[in-house]
């Protein structure tokens, strides 16, 4: 296949379920040209609570599924498949792979002016020290500090982003950043862009947040001209979304990650 018609293969991103979609928002807004085929997981969320071997087998199952539909790259939008499978992804497909995990380290350590970091993810994310260990390899001299905040998610997902319950909540999960003066904070988690606002109020204005979907983005813009795999800039991109259950339920909750309403969710067996 000559990269002339590769250059006009989608990008795929998969994720868990939801929370991926700020990454494809992301994509849409520094990659208008390109085609996009989102496949969500939502037969096997979450993630964050599963073992290491089903994860890795999961990331590798819906990475088959997005091969089916002509993609030239692969995003892993979910940060707990990219702190635990990135590795595994890699070694078993033919085509580049990035993680949300590689992006989010590498735009904190470049950021970070105290060296004091501090990484917000599920449990399973932060079992995993990845983040740490992916930090400590770009500069050694970066203290991380990491918090699991599993309740994040659901409270993202109901659209609480102003009730006084979500403060309490984020008040409970920050207050060791907080006291630790972590200058920089990673929302390790694609569903916490949605909750910016509250963390912002809480940590204060002086940390800077970095969101892991913007970053990818920007990695994937740049891999993709360093590879001559970018669309051509012309015509209208294509959109699809996947998902392995309950697309009428996706379909409500995806105007909350993407801004507006979405037409088509198939739902896609095989995993």
């Amino acid at each position: 296949m000559s990269n002339i018609n590769k250059k006009k293969y989608a990008i795929g991103v998969f994720d868990s379920g939801l929370g991926g979609l700020t990454v494809v928002k992301e994509l849409m807004r520094h990659l208008p040209y390109e085609n996009i085929v989102y496949f969500g997981d939502t037969a096997r969320v979450p993630y964050g609570t599963k073992s290491r071997e089903s994860i890795i087998q999961f990331s590798k199952e819906n990475v088959a599924v997005l091969l089916r539909h002509q993609v030239k790259m692969i995003v892993v939008a979910c940060n707990t498949s990219s702190s635990l499978a990135l590795p595994a992804l890699k070694k078993t497909f033919d085509l580049p792979i990035v993680g949300v995990l590689d992006a989010g380290a590498k735009k904190a350590v470049a950021l970070t002016r105290t060296r004091r970091v501090g990484v917000i993810a599920t449990p399973a994310t932060i079992n995993s020290r990845a983040y740490p260990a992916k930090i400590s390899r770009l500069d050694h001299s970066v203290k991380i500090w990491g918090q699991a905040c599993p309740l994040f998610v659901p409270l993202a997902e109901e659209g609480w982003f102003d009730k006084e319950v979500t403060y309490a909540v984020a008040r409970e999960y920050l207050d060791e950043l907080k006291r630790a003066r972590v200058d920089t904070l990673i929302l390790g988690c694609t569903h916490y862009p949605l909750l910016k606002p509250v963390l912002k109020k809480v940590m204060g204005e002086k940390v800077v947040l970095v969101d892991s979907a913007e970053a990818v983005a920007a990695e994937v813009k740049e891999l993709l001209n360093k590879d001559d795999l970018a669309h051509p800039l012309s015509g209208r991109a294509c959109y699809k979304f996947l998902v392995s259950d309950e697309p009428k339920h996706f379909r409500r909750l995806a105007k909350r990650f993407l801004g507006y309403d979405i037409r088509n969710v198939r739902r896609c067996g095989g995993v």
